[in-house]
Protein backbone atom coordinates (compact mmCIF):
# COMPACT_ATOMS: atom_id res chain seq x y z
CA UNK A 1 0.00 0.00 0.00
CA UNK A 2 1.38 2.85 -1.28
CA UNK A 3 0.86 6.48 -0.70
CA UNK A 4 2.27 9.43 -2.78
CA UNK A 5 2.61 13.19 -1.32
CA UNK A 6 2.20 15.58 -4.45
CA UNK A 7 2.18 18.97 -5.33
CA UNK A 8 3.99 21.74 -6.70
CA UNK A 9 7.47 22.96 -5.63
CA UNK A 10 8.31 24.30 -2.76
CA UNK A 11 4.81 24.00 -0.25
CA UNK A 12 6.37 21.53 1.78
CA UNK A 13 5.82 18.23 0.51
CA UNK A 14 9.24 17.55 1.88
CA UNK A 15 8.88 18.63 4.99
CA UNK A 16 5.78 16.58 5.03
CA UNK A 17 7.25 13.79 4.33
CA UNK A 18 10.27 13.87 6.54
CA UNK A 19 7.51 15.01 9.40
CA UNK A 20 5.39 11.64 8.94
CA UNK A 21 8.44 9.41 8.29
CA UNK A 22 11.33 10.97 10.06
CA UNK A 23 13.08 9.80 7.35
CA UNK A 24 16.23 11.95 5.87
CA UNK A 25 14.74 14.31 2.99
CA UNK A 26 16.21 17.53 1.18
CA UNK A 27 14.11 20.41 2.37
CA UNK A 28 15.07 24.07 1.68
CA UNK A 29 13.13 27.22 0.56
CA UNK A 30 13.25 27.10 -3.80
CA UNK A 31 12.10 25.10 -6.40
CA UNK A 32 12.73 21.40 -7.75
CA UNK A 33 14.83 21.11 -4.17
CA UNK A 34 13.67 17.01 -4.60
CA UNK A 35 14.75 15.45 -7.68
CA UNK A 36 14.52 11.60 -6.77
CA UNK A 37 11.36 10.07 -5.54
CA UNK A 38 11.75 9.58 -1.47
CA UNK A 39 10.49 6.71 -0.17
CA UNK A 40 10.01 6.22 3.88
CA UNK A 41 7.81 4.50 6.02
CA UNK A 42 4.79 6.18 8.41
CA UNK A 43 2.31 4.44 11.13
CA UNK A 44 -1.53 4.60 11.23
CA UNK A 45 -3.47 4.15 14.39
CA UNK A 46 -5.73 1.33 14.93
CA UNK A 47 -7.30 -0.44 17.81
CA UNK A 48 -5.59 -3.52 18.75
CA UNK A 49 -7.32 -6.70 19.61
CA UNK A 50 -5.19 -7.00 22.66
CA UNK A 51 -7.25 -5.13 24.82
CA UNK A 52 -10.42 -6.56 23.96
CA UNK A 53 -9.16 -9.55 24.72
CA UNK A 54 -7.63 -8.86 27.68
CA UNK A 55 -3.99 -10.10 26.81
CA UNK A 56 -0.64 -8.88 26.24
CA UNK A 57 0.93 -8.70 22.47
CA UNK A 58 4.14 -8.89 21.10
CA UNK A 59 4.03 -6.68 18.25
CA UNK A 60 6.42 -7.52 15.29
CA UNK A 61 5.85 -5.05 12.00
CA UNK A 62 3.98 -2.74 14.04
CA UNK A 63 3.76 -0.99 17.51
CA UNK A 64 1.42 -0.90 20.09
CA UNK A 65 0.45 1.25 23.08
CA UNK A 66 -1.91 1.21 25.59
CA UNK A 67 -4.07 -0.98 22.72
CA UNK A 68 -3.50 1.37 20.19
CA UNK A 69 -1.79 -0.27 16.39
CA UNK A 70 1.04 1.46 14.55
CA UNK A 71 0.59 0.11 11.22
CA UNK A 72 3.54 0.49 8.44
CA UNK A 73 2.45 2.54 5.08
CA UNK A 74 4.83 3.69 2.66
CA UNK A 75 4.79 6.78 1.93
CA UNK A 76 6.33 8.27 -1.73
CA UNK A 77 7.63 12.09 -1.97
CA UNK A 78 7.81 12.78 -5.66
CA UNK A 79 9.17 15.69 -7.61
CA UNK A 80 7.52 18.74 -7.71
CA UNK A 81 4.84 19.17 -10.63
CA UNK A 82 4.68 22.69 -12.46
CA UNK A 83 1.63 23.46 -15.04
CA UNK A 84 2.16 21.32 -18.39
CA UNK A 85 3.86 18.53 -16.81
CA UNK A 86 2.06 16.13 -18.71
CA UNK A 87 3.92 17.71 -21.90
CA UNK A 88 7.23 17.19 -20.29
CA UNK A 89 7.46 20.33 -18.24
CA UNK A 90 10.00 20.76 -15.14
CA UNK A 91 10.21 17.39 -13.94
CA UNK A 92 7.25 16.32 -15.20
CA UNK A 93 7.91 13.00 -17.15
CA UNK A 94 9.76 11.63 -13.88
CA UNK A 95 7.22 12.83 -11.42
CA UNK A 96 4.43 11.31 -13.11
CA UNK A 97 6.23 8.29 -13.89
CA UNK A 98 6.67 8.14 -9.81
CA UNK A 99 3.05 8.16 -9.24
CA UNK A 100 2.16 5.11 -11.03
CA UNK A 101 2.04 2.55 -8.09
CA UNK A 102 0.17 4.89 -5.46
CA UNK A 103 -2.82 4.04 -4.22
CA UNK A 104 -3.75 7.42 -2.53
CA UNK A 105 -2.40 10.95 -3.32
CA UNK A 106 -2.07 13.65 -0.74
CA UNK A 107 -2.04 16.40 -2.40
CA UNK A 108 0.39 19.42 -0.36
CA UNK A 109 -0.79 22.77 -1.01
CA UNK A 110 0.63 26.10 0.20
CA UNK A 111 -2.79 27.26 1.85
CA UNK A 112 -1.05 30.36 2.85
CA UNK A 113 -0.63 31.23 -0.91
CA UNK A 114 3.07 32.40 -0.71
CA UNK A 115 4.15 30.19 -3.44
CA UNK A 116 3.30 30.96 -7.20
CA UNK A 117 2.10 28.03 -9.53
CA UNK A 118 6.35 27.43 -10.40
CA UNK A 119 6.96 27.08 -6.85
CA UNK A 120 8.71 30.37 -6.51
CA UNK A 121 8.27 31.69 -2.93
CA UNK A 122 6.41 35.22 -2.17
CA UNK A 123 4.16 37.06 0.51
CA UNK A 124 0.93 34.69 2.07
CA UNK A 125 -2.06 36.22 -0.33
CA UNK A 126 -0.40 36.21 -3.41
CA UNK A 127 -1.37 33.62 -4.75
CA UNK A 128 -4.73 31.62 -4.82
CA UNK A 129 -3.99 28.16 -3.13
CA UNK A 130 -7.20 26.47 -5.24
CA UNK A 131 -5.15 26.97 -8.36
CA UNK A 132 -2.48 24.52 -7.11
CA UNK A 133 -5.28 21.59 -6.51
CA UNK A 134 -7.07 22.60 -10.20
CA UNK A 135 -3.97 22.13 -11.68
CA UNK A 136 -2.32 19.42 -10.51
CA UNK A 137 -6.05 17.27 -10.77
CA UNK A 138 -5.51 18.35 -14.24
CA UNK A 139 -1.93 17.66 -14.88
CA UNK A 140 -2.66 14.13 -13.71
CA UNK A 141 -5.80 13.73 -15.86
CA UNK A 142 -4.06 14.43 -18.96
CA UNK A 143 -1.69 11.99 -17.84
CA UNK A 144 -3.31 9.43 -17.96
CA UNK A 145 -5.31 10.05 -21.06
CA UNK A 146 -2.03 10.44 -22.95
CA UNK A 147 -0.83 7.09 -22.32
CA UNK A 148 -4.12 6.37 -23.38
CA UNK A 149 -4.26 7.85 -26.35
CA UNK A 150 -0.99 5.93 -27.43
CA UNK A 151 -2.05 3.75 -30.34
CA UNK A 152 -5.90 3.40 -29.18
CA UNK A 153 -7.24 3.73 -32.69
CA UNK A 154 -5.12 0.84 -33.25
CA UNK A 155 -6.78 -0.58 -29.96
CA UNK A 156 -10.04 0.66 -30.98
CA UNK A 157 -10.20 -0.91 -34.59
CA UNK A 158 -8.95 -4.46 -33.17
CA UNK A 159 -11.32 -4.34 -30.62
CA UNK A 160 -14.30 -3.70 -32.78
CA UNK A 161 -13.14 -6.22 -35.96
CA UNK A 162 -12.71 -8.92 -32.94
CA UNK A 163 -15.10 -8.40 -30.97
CA UNK A 164 -13.12 -7.79 -27.88
CA UNK A 165 -13.87 -6.15 -24.33
CA UNK A 166 -12.38 -2.48 -24.55
CA UNK A 167 -11.97 -2.43 -21.01
CA UNK A 168 -9.53 -5.67 -21.23
CA UNK A 169 -7.84 -3.58 -23.87
CA UNK A 170 -7.88 -0.29 -22.06
CA UNK A 171 -7.00 -2.21 -18.83
CA UNK A 172 -3.83 -3.94 -20.52
CA UNK A 173 -3.14 -0.30 -22.06
CA UNK A 174 -2.82 1.23 -18.33
CA UNK A 175 -1.99 -1.34 -16.28
CA UNK A 176 1.54 -0.12 -15.42
CA UNK A 177 -0.64 2.70 -13.28
CA UNK A 178 -2.39 0.42 -11.02
CA UNK A 179 -5.54 0.68 -12.11
CA UNK A 180 -7.55 -2.73 -12.02
CA UNK A 181 -10.22 -3.97 -15.07
CA UNK A 182 -12.75 -3.16 -11.96
CA UNK A 183 -12.17 0.43 -11.83
CA UNK A 184 -12.07 0.81 -15.77
CA UNK A 185 -15.73 -0.92 -16.43
CA UNK A 186 -17.13 1.51 -13.65
CA UNK A 187 -15.03 4.58 -15.06
CA UNK A 188 -17.08 3.67 -18.53
CA UNK A 189 -20.40 3.27 -16.93
CA UNK A 190 -19.90 6.77 -15.36
CA UNK A 191 -18.89 8.17 -18.64
CA UNK A 192 -21.39 6.00 -20.66
CA UNK A 193 -18.44 7.00 -24.16
CA UNK A 194 -20.30 5.58 -28.12
CA UNK A 195 -20.44 2.21 -27.72
CA UNK A 196 -18.15 2.09 -31.10
CA UNK A 197 -14.73 3.00 -29.40
CA UNK A 198 -13.11 4.35 -32.53
CA UNK A 199 -15.38 7.01 -32.20
CA UNK A 200 -13.88 7.78 -29.25
CA UNK A 201 -11.96 11.72 -29.37
CA UNK A 202 -9.98 13.50 -26.77
CA UNK A 203 -12.40 14.79 -25.04
CA UNK A 204 -14.26 11.18 -24.67
CA UNK A 205 -10.35 10.13 -23.43
CA UNK A 206 -10.10 12.87 -20.89
CA UNK A 207 -13.65 12.08 -19.82
CA UNK A 208 -12.38 8.87 -19.08
CA UNK A 209 -9.05 9.46 -17.40
CA UNK A 210 -10.88 12.15 -15.17
CA UNK A 211 -13.21 9.64 -13.74
CA UNK A 212 -10.45 7.12 -13.67
CA UNK A 213 -8.18 9.34 -11.48
CA UNK A 214 -10.79 9.70 -9.10
CA UNK A 215 -11.15 6.08 -9.01
CA UNK A 216 -7.81 4.55 -8.65
CA UNK A 217 -5.68 7.90 -7.26
CA UNK A 218 -8.28 9.52 -4.84
CA UNK A 219 -6.87 12.93 -3.60
CA UNK A 220 -6.57 14.44 0.09
CA UNK A 221 -5.76 18.05 0.14
CA UNK A 222 -2.99 19.10 3.09
CA UNK A 223 -3.35 22.46 3.45
CA UNK A 224 0.04 23.25 4.67
CA UNK A 225 1.45 26.23 5.74
CA UNK A 226 -1.99 26.70 7.58
CA UNK A 227 0.05 28.72 10.55
CA UNK A 228 0.45 31.57 8.32
CA UNK A 229 -2.36 31.35 6.17
CA UNK A 230 -4.16 34.82 5.52
CA UNK A 231 -7.98 34.89 6.80
CA UNK A 232 -10.40 33.06 4.53
CA UNK A 233 -7.69 31.06 2.57
CA UNK A 234 -8.62 27.75 4.44
CA UNK A 235 -12.32 28.26 3.82
CA UNK A 236 -11.85 29.09 0.01
CA UNK A 237 -10.21 25.65 -0.03
CA UNK A 238 -12.60 23.45 1.58
CA UNK A 239 -15.28 25.30 -0.68
CA UNK A 240 -13.97 23.26 -3.78
CA UNK A 241 -15.52 20.23 -1.81
CA UNK A 242 -12.18 18.03 -1.99
CA UNK A 243 -11.68 16.66 1.07
CA UNK A 244 -9.06 19.11 2.94
CA UNK A 245 -7.01 18.99 5.87
CA UNK A 246 -5.55 21.70 7.89
CA UNK A 247 -1.69 20.80 8.36
CA UNK A 248 1.34 22.22 9.94
CA UNK A 249 4.37 20.50 8.58
CA UNK A 250 6.99 22.27 10.08
CA UNK A 251 5.58 22.11 13.37
CA UNK A 252 5.57 18.49 13.26
CA UNK A 253 8.82 17.96 12.40
CA UNK A 254 9.93 20.07 15.05
CA UNK A 255 7.76 18.52 17.59
CA UNK A 256 8.92 14.85 16.22
CA UNK A 257 12.70 16.36 17.34
CA UNK A 258 12.26 17.78 20.31
CA UNK A 259 10.23 14.92 21.49
CA UNK A 260 13.31 12.62 20.49
CA UNK A 261 15.50 14.79 21.92
CA UNK A 262 14.21 14.22 25.41
CA UNK A 263 12.50 18.43 25.84
CA UNK A 264 8.70 17.49 25.53
CA UNK A 265 6.72 14.60 25.48
CA UNK A 266 4.63 14.62 21.83
CA UNK A 267 2.89 11.67 20.21
CA UNK A 268 2.04 11.82 16.24
CA UNK A 269 -1.49 13.13 16.58
CA UNK A 270 -1.78 14.54 19.54
CA UNK A 271 -3.58 17.97 19.96
CA UNK A 272 -1.42 18.82 22.51
CA UNK A 273 2.29 18.25 23.91
CA UNK A 274 3.88 19.09 27.87
CA UNK A 275 7.05 19.95 28.30
CA UNK A 276 9.90 17.79 30.05
CA UNK A 277 12.89 19.22 30.63
CA UNK A 278 12.48 22.66 30.32
CA UNK A 279 16.21 24.12 32.05
CA UNK A 280 17.58 22.62 28.79
CA UNK A 281 15.58 24.53 26.57
CA UNK A 282 16.75 27.93 25.59
CA UNK A 283 14.11 31.65 24.90
CA UNK A 284 14.43 30.84 21.27
CA UNK A 285 13.14 27.42 21.34
CA UNK A 286 10.41 28.38 24.37
CA UNK A 287 8.87 30.76 22.57
CA UNK A 288 9.03 29.02 19.46
CA UNK A 289 6.95 26.11 21.30
CA UNK A 290 4.86 28.53 22.90
CA UNK A 291 3.36 29.53 19.14
CA UNK A 292 3.31 25.58 17.99
CA UNK A 293 1.25 25.30 21.30
CA UNK A 294 -0.89 28.17 20.70
CA UNK A 295 -1.28 26.85 16.58
CA UNK A 296 -2.31 23.31 17.43
CA UNK A 297 -4.78 24.08 19.54
CA UNK A 298 -6.53 26.59 16.96
CA UNK A 299 -6.74 23.80 14.27
CA UNK A 300 -6.75 20.80 17.03
CA UNK A 301 -3.23 19.35 16.03
CA UNK A 302 -0.66 19.38 13.15
CA UNK A 303 -2.50 17.75 10.84
CA UNK A 304 0.14 15.16 9.13
CA UNK A 305 -1.57 12.29 11.15
CA UNK A 306 -4.91 13.43 10.35
CA UNK A 307 -3.79 13.77 6.92
CA UNK A 308 -2.38 9.80 6.89
CA UNK A 309 -5.72 8.46 8.44
CA UNK A 310 -7.98 9.99 6.36
CA UNK A 311 -5.93 9.01 3.38
CA UNK A 312 -5.75 5.15 4.41
CA UNK A 313 -9.24 4.59 6.22
CA UNK A 314 -11.42 6.87 4.64
CA UNK A 315 -10.21 7.45 0.65
CA UNK A 316 -8.61 3.64 0.56
CA UNK A 317 -11.11 2.09 2.98
CA UNK A 318 -8.45 0.01 4.76
CA UNK A 319 -8.83 -2.70 8.02
CA UNK A 320 -5.76 -4.13 9.95
CA UNK A 321 -6.20 -7.87 9.82
CA UNK A 322 -3.95 -10.38 11.81
CA UNK A 323 -3.03 -13.21 10.93
CA UNK A 324 -1.92 -16.07 13.29
CA UNK A 325 -0.70 -19.87 13.43
CA UNK A 326 -2.56 -20.67 17.21
CA UNK A 327 -6.01 -19.72 17.22
CA UNK A 328 -6.10 -20.35 20.22
CA UNK A 329 -3.19 -18.42 21.93
CA UNK A 330 -3.54 -15.86 18.74
CA UNK A 331 0.46 -16.79 18.21
CA UNK A 332 2.69 -17.30 15.35
CA UNK A 333 5.49 -19.93 15.39
CA UNK A 334 7.68 -17.94 17.55
CA UNK A 335 4.94 -17.81 20.33
CA UNK A 336 4.38 -14.02 19.48
CA UNK A 337 0.58 -13.05 20.20
CA UNK A 338 -0.70 -10.72 17.54
CA UNK A 339 2.55 -9.96 16.30
CA UNK A 340 1.47 -8.48 12.97
CA UNK A 341 -1.23 -6.36 11.54
CA UNK A 342 -1.62 -6.34 7.99
CA UNK A 343 -3.90 -3.39 5.88
CA UNK A 344 -6.47 -4.91 3.15
CA UNK A 345 -8.85 -3.15 1.88
CA UNK A 346 -12.30 -3.73 3.46
CA UNK A 347 -13.57 -6.83 1.36
CA UNK A 348 -11.05 -8.64 0.79
CA UNK A 349 -11.19 -11.89 1.53
CA UNK A 350 -9.46 -15.06 3.19
CA UNK A 351 -7.45 -15.83 0.28
CA UNK A 352 -6.17 -12.60 -0.50
CA UNK A 353 -5.16 -12.50 3.14
CA UNK A 354 -3.31 -15.79 2.74
CA UNK A 355 -1.43 -14.54 -0.06
CA UNK A 356 -0.51 -10.82 1.56
CA UNK A 357 1.07 -12.85 3.99
CA UNK A 358 2.74 -15.47 1.85
CA UNK A 359 2.16 -15.96 -2.20
CA UNK A 360 2.55 -19.96 -1.37
CA UNK A 361 0.18 -19.84 1.79
CA UNK A 362 -2.27 -17.89 -1.19
CA UNK A 363 -1.66 -20.57 -3.86
CA UNK A 364 -1.82 -23.65 -1.79
CA UNK A 365 -4.93 -22.25 0.30
CA UNK A 366 -7.54 -25.07 1.83
CA UNK A 367 -9.47 -22.99 4.51
CA UNK A 368 -8.29 -19.89 7.44
CA UNK A 369 -10.11 -20.15 10.66
CA UNK A 370 -11.84 -17.23 12.12
CA UNK A 371 -9.30 -17.14 15.68
CA UNK A 372 -12.14 -15.15 17.57
CA UNK A 373 -15.03 -17.20 16.98
CA UNK A 374 -12.77 -20.63 16.15
CA UNK A 375 -15.33 -21.30 13.20
CA UNK A 376 -13.58 -22.48 9.62
CA UNK A 377 -13.97 -20.17 6.80
CA UNK A 378 -13.56 -20.67 3.09
CA UNK A 379 -11.47 -18.46 0.64
CA UNK A 380 -14.11 -16.30 -0.50
CA UNK A 381 -15.08 -15.24 3.50
CA UNK A 382 -15.01 -11.24 3.70
CA UNK A 383 -13.03 -10.30 6.35
CA UNK A 384 -13.96 -7.58 9.14
CA UNK A 385 -11.71 -4.96 11.12
CA UNK A 386 -9.83 -6.23 14.00
CA UNK A 387 -10.40 -10.07 12.16
CA UNK A 388 -7.99 -12.66 13.43
CA UNK A 389 -7.19 -15.25 11.06
CA UNK A 390 -5.78 -18.69 11.06
CA UNK A 391 -4.48 -19.46 7.15
CA UNK A 392 -4.50 -23.60 6.39
CA UNK A 393 -2.98 -24.72 3.22
CA UNK A 394 -1.31 -27.69 1.58
CA UNK A 395 2.40 -28.59 1.35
Amino acid sequence: MQIGIVGKPNVGKSTFFAAATMAPAEIANYPFTTIHANKGIAYIRTPCPCKELGIKCNPNNSACNDGIRSVPVELLDVAGLVPDAWQGKGLGNQFLDDLRQADALINVIDVSGSTDLEGNPGKPGDHDPRDDIIFLRKEIEFWIREILKNGFNKIARQTKMQGDKIETAVHNRLMGLNITEAQIKQALRDVSPPEDPTKWDDDTLLSIAVRLRELSKPMLIAMNKADIAPNGNIEKVKELGDKAIVTMSESELALKKANAAGLIRYAPGDKAFTISNAEKLNDNQKRALDRISEKIKEHNGTGVQACLEAAAFGMLDLIAVYPVEDENKFTDHHDRVLPDAILLPRGSTARELAYRVHTELGEKFIRAVNARTKRTVGADHILEDGDIIKIMSGR
